[in-house]
């Protein structure tokens, strides 16, 4: 069973005072996790209270600064790090601050738009005409389910004897 998630769509100006009124209601931080859509990001931000989940849902353009909630909620700042070294997402005013060092990648911001490449969506498919096809051959019945006939198949044939 699930439960509905309820999804807040909101700008980048409104995260900071959103979050602090969910703080004052009572809620806690349960993640922040962000992906690459088609040229920009999503930031889902997932609260939680009396185990009823908040997603407040954050899109923004590369390069486009997204404000901290770690004064808020001090536990953010790993979140955000994480997100501006993975993804180049530039967060500002973050309390504990890595610069951009807190994970070691081969390739800087392996999940940004530059280098990660979506796959093209699925084209419609076009209608083509199959032949007609045979009618397929009836397999042969298991010898249980032959065995299991055969009886009753006798036991017809006996009757039809018997009426003559």
């Amino acid at each position: 069973m699930s439960e509905p998630q309820e999804i807040i769509p909101i700008g980048k100006n409104d995260l900071v005072g959103m979050v602090a009124q969910l703080f004052a209601e009572g809620y806690r931080l349960v993640q922040i996790g962000c992906s690459t859509i088609q040229n920009s990001y999503e930031i889902n931000y997932t609260f939680d209270k009396e185990y009823r989940f908040k997603n407040l849902r954050v899109t923004a353009a590369p390069e486009e600064e997204i404000p901290s909630i770690s004064a808020v909620f001090a536990n953010a700042f790993l979140y955000e790090n994480e997100i501006h070294d993975l993804f180049g997402v530039p967060i500002k005013n973050i309390n504990i601050d890595y610069g951009g060092t807190l994970y070691r990648t081969a390739i800087k911001t392996p999940f940004s738009v530059e280098n990660v490449k979506l796959p093209e969506p699925p084209k419609p498919k076009t209608e083509v005409p199959q032949p007609a096809a045979a009618k397929p051959k009836q397999q042969a019945e298991s010898p249980e389910l032959q065995k299991a006939e055969a009886p009753e198949v006798q036991k017809a044939e006996s009757t039809e004897g018997q009426k003559e």
